[in-house]
């Protein structure tokens, strides 16, 4: 597009705004092709009737508001347009190196020749819509369009960003069903023109680090089009980008302790493109196994039981490569010791704690970013330096030797970063705590595999707002895998005495439940608690949620909580959604809601004093290992 195409293009929208001009119609020479081809199709046009005789509407007004919107959502690519856009991008990401898996791009190039790539992108900051196109572009694979929230779409760049294949998307449509019509054969159309496409499939960015629920949009879409085209097949293709660390994480922090968050607009531009200016390491870049979604849907619709919630089993296998293509940070593990602590550490310590994870983690075949040995003391004291310069690690060096730990209202930036890893660790922590309960429950002092299973499925469902988990058949094989993992199990198809399972847990190289857990269960602990205060009277969750934050504080102070990550407002509306789930929210005319509240608070209670017994384990065997090393 030309510079007076732009222009054109401009005072014809502000035109339309005032009502002089009325939005054509036909295709213009300034539309991009895929609008182009939408309003020359006749199937286009024959929908379009078909929705207006649905909404009982002029069809010729109907035919009017879809191209206003067609052209307000379709962006091109523009070769001078994307030229100055990655220039721009590549200084906007100058705080990081970039490293990519080069094998994995080598497969893509196979499948780009053949297929549409339709990339779904963990999404933990504003830059992952920039570096994904960059290195997209970069690595010689066809360029793609970037699905992205309209709150982006501000003056300088909005305009700019539209002609290097940025597509503005509402973020609610609920009741707009002609602009929800234009995107989906919009969508329809790039997958018809064999465009690539990428997307956040948690909708917005993470504000805890780990993955949120995916959003089923764009997908559906996607759908919708693979059964509509016949044409090549969409892979989707699983997208992790993580960061060493984040100059946002601090500013989403403070959002989770109540600050409003702040507008995206030009100022908020130059804010952040000022932050980048400071190093801050490494972004890892990895891709997942792409899956073949016409293939995946036939198969899917093939079994009678899945056909109502297909989308919804592609969004979860989607989020799950990702999680297994993420790979652990040196700061997620060093962030986990120190949060784990709560006090300061030698970086003996620290090993102390990173090295059985690192083991861990080895036997579990995950991925260590840049391929870190994280049992060496070099990496970690690197990634320690790094991390005291950043401010969310203090040193204190004037003694006999250094220490570290978690800087002043640091927490919730320390969880973050934690939480990129925190997938690896989940079923070994449930896994740890099924078998403490199942000993505790012993009646007649014998543990069943079958008592361990229900303790674990309790727990799965206690947390299953908060993380992925595999489908219930799946999640069974790998809490067996766990458990041969904690200790040495001759059997753990028979059941075992009490004794045995707590010996298992004491002798254990490595516990993690309440590394990984503690914070959550502190923070649902105190969110039951605060509704069982209610007994059956009913709640104004705002007011609610501002109280958890105020309790929340006198806890920390209290040391009712580990520390101050659980007093977070994301964790607070996450406990908050699962006590609605099970109507202990708004149904307080039941008769018995205050009794089921208050069982509520102990079931959770009695969760965080396990995770707290955990954590005595562990620390009565790091202290073993610190004796053992002093005796000669």
């Amino acid at each position: 597009m030309t510079a007076r195409e732009v222009g054109s293009s401009g005072l014809r929208k502000l035109l339309q705004r005032t009502g002089i001009v009325e939005e054509a119609t036909t295709a213009l020479a300034t539309d991009p092709e895929a609008v182009t081809q939408l309003l020359d199709a006749d199937w286009f046009g024959e929908r379009l009737e078909a929705l207006a005789g649905e909404l009982g509407r002029d069809p010729e007004s109907v035919r009017v508001e879809a191209a206003g919107y067609l052209r307000e959502v379709a962006a091109s690519l523009d070769e001078r347009a994307v030229q100055a856009w990655r220039g721009f991008s590549r200084w906007l990401m100058r705080a990081y190196d970039v490293l990519v898996d080069e094998d994995q791009i080598a497969q893509l190039r196979a499948l780009d020749r053949k297929a549409t790539l339709a990339f779904a992108f963990s999404h933990r900051s504003y830059l992952d819509g920039m570096l994904l196109p960059e290195e997209i572009a970069a690595n010689r694979l066809s360029a793609a369009y970037t699905f992205g929230g309209a709150n982006l779409n501000f003056f300088p760049m909005g305009g700019l960003a539209k002609r290097t294949g940025t597509i503005f998307i509402r973020r609610q449509t609920k009741d707009i069903p002609i602009y929800r019509f234009v995107l989906r054969a919009y969508t329809a159309q790039l997958v018809q023109n064999h465009a690539n496409l990428t997307w956040s499939i948690e909708g917005g960015r993470t504000r805890t680090g780990k993955l949120r629920p995916p959003v089923f949009g764009i997908l559906r879409y996607l759908t919708d089009a693979v059964d509509e085209i016949d044409g090549p097949e969409v892979y989707l293709v699983p997208t992790s980008i993580v960061y060493d660390q984040l100059h946002e994480v601090e500013a989403m922090t403070t959002e989770a302790y109540g600050a409003t968050k702040r507008p995206e607009d030009f100022r908020f531009l130059v804010r952040l493109s000022r932050q980048q200016g400071e190093r801050l390491g490494r972004a890892y870049l990895d891709f997942g196994e792409p899956l073949p979604l016409r293939k995946r849907l036939e198969e899917l619709r093939a079994d009678p039981s899945g056909t109502e919630t297909v989308v919804e089993r592609i969004a979860l296998d989607v989020e799950h490569r990702i999680n297994r293509a993420t790979p652990v940070t040196p700061t997620a593990v060093v962030s986990l010791a120190l949060l784990g602590a709560d006090r300061s550490l030698s970086i003996s310590e620290v090993l102390a704690t990173v090295r059985p994870l690192a083991s861990y983690i080895a036997a579990r075949n995950w991925a260590v970013a840049g391929a870190a040995d994280l049992t060496n003391k070099s990496t970690i004291r690197w990634t320690l330096h790094q991390m005291v310069d950043s401010g969310v690690v203090s040193v204190y060096d004037a003694g006999t030797e250094a220490v570290w730990g978690i800087g002043a209202d640091q927490h919730l930036v320390a969880a973050f970063y934690r939480n990129t890893a925190i997938h690896i660790m989940v079923d070994r922590a449930i896994a740890e705590m099924a078998l403490l309960a199942a000993s505790e429950n012993a009646a007649d002092g014998t543990v069943s595999p079958a008592a361990v299973r229900d303790e674990a499925l309790s727990l799965r469902e206690l947390l299953k707002f908060e993380f992925l988990f595999s489908a219930r058949a799946q999640f069974e094989m790998e809490l067996a895998d766990e458990v041969r993992l904690i200790g040495p199990v001759e059997d753990i198809t028979k059941a075992v005495s009490a004794t045995e399972v707590r010996e298992l847990l004491e002798s254990a190289d490595l516990l993690l439940a309440h590394l990984v857990l503690r914070p959550f269960l502190d923070a649902y602990h105190l969110v039951a608690d605060r509704l069982a205060a209610l007994q059956d009277e009913s709640l104004d969750e705002e007011l609610f949620l501002n109280e958890c934050l105020q309790v929340g504080k006198q806890w920390e102070l209290q040391r009712r909580i580990a520390n101050a990550e659980s007093r977070s407002m994301e964790l607070f509306k996450t406990a908050l959604r699962l006590a609605r789930h099970r109507e202990l929210v708004d149904s307080p005319e039941q008769a018995d809601i205050a009794k089921r509240r208050q069982e509520f608070a102990d079931e959770i209670a009695t969760a965080t004093r396990r995770v707290n017994c955990i954590a005595e384990l562990a620390r009565t065997a790091a202290a073993r290992q610190v004796t053992r090393a002093a005796t000669p």
